[in-house]
């Protein structure tokens, strides 16, 4: 028999508790709003950082209990039952340990970090092994659970760029519910926890430390951390792409079928085909990255 989830199995977010665990003096967000539904929480936070730079800062947060019109990478749509999801977007203007802006070569490691930061997150709190697919997913049991999607934000009075960081995890989607058959959910891999504020709440935390170290190394990816780590050698332990014979299918129709076998400064995989030639392949530059089986 199917699960199916009603409204009481599916509460609402709790604002006063998010806000006081998770805005200063005491945590390291500036401000948190959690709207009933919109059609894409990146676009609405995209058009708030433009209009308000001063009420929007570095590490402000808006949560939507239904997202309408979401987008994944490439345009994809995402959308799911209202208040089964984590639906949060982080507005980013990075800055250094000196107060600095990070040179925005570094932003696109900004889906990375958030990847690894949810994936320990979910180890942490749901007890799920979790792992990043590049570019921007997060799996468990080999199916994803989560998605990632950031923008840039530019200004016309060349003012340093902000980053929107747009994160989709599913909680409660049934088997029924999800968006397709290679999803999964946080209850359908039976989770420690489906309490969304737990799960949104642990996930900014993580995020938020892991992104002031990265940005307090200036945006280097193999820049040691304060605790011996740095971003690259994180992501070489939680992403299962690392290692994997995949087929890259570009926008062109081409294929590229090899080994991926590492990350360059940019967060682009490196893919060593069977003749031994090296290719670099930027997020945006493919379609699609699956593993591959087969000569």
């Amino acid at each position: 028999m199917s699960q199916s989830f009603s409204d009481v199995d599916r509460p609402a977010l709790d604002l006063d508790g998010l806000s006081d665990a998770l805005c200063a003096p005491l945590g390291p967000y500036r401000k948190l709003e959690v709207v009933e539904s919109t059609g894409s929480t990146n676009t609405d936070l995209a058009a708030w950082a433009v209009a308000d730079k001063v009420g929007w800062s570095d590490l402000s947060i808006l949560a939507a209990e239904e997202q309408t019109a979401g987008r994944g990478r490439l345009d994809r749509q995402w959308t799911a039952p209202a208040r089964s999801s984590v639906i949060v977007s982080i507005l980013l203007r990075p800055f250094n340990r000196a107060g600095n802006p990070v040179p925005t070569q570094s932003y696109a490691w900004f889906s990375l970090l958030a990847a690894a930061a949810l994936a320990e997150a979910l180890g942490e709190y749901a007890q799920l092994k979790a792992e990043v697919k590049w570019p921007n997913d997060v799996l468990v049991s080999g199916r994803k659970i989560a998605g990632i999607l950031a923008q840039v934000v530019n200004y016309p009075d060349g003012s340093p760029p902000a980053v929107v960081l747009g994160t989709g995890l599913n909680v409660t989607l049934s088997r029924d519910e999800l968006p397709v058959p290679t999803a999964t959910s946080v209850s359908i891999e039976k989770g420690r926890t489906t309490d969304r504020n737990i799960l949104l709440m642990s996930y900014v935390r993580v995020f938020a430390k892991r992104y002031r170290q990265f940005c307090n190394v200036n945006g280097d990816p193999a820049a040691e951390w304060n605790d011996g780590s740095s971003l690259l050698s994180r992501m070489r332990d939680v992403m299962v792409t690392l290692g994997q014979q995949v087929r890259a299918e570009l926008p062109d129709g081409k294929q590229i079928i090899g080994e991926a076998f590492g990350l360059d400064a940019y967060g682009a995989v490196k893919i060593r085909d069977a003749e031994g030639t090296e290719h670099v392949v930027a997020a945006g530059d493919v379609v699609h990255l699956r593993p591959h089986e087969g000569p």
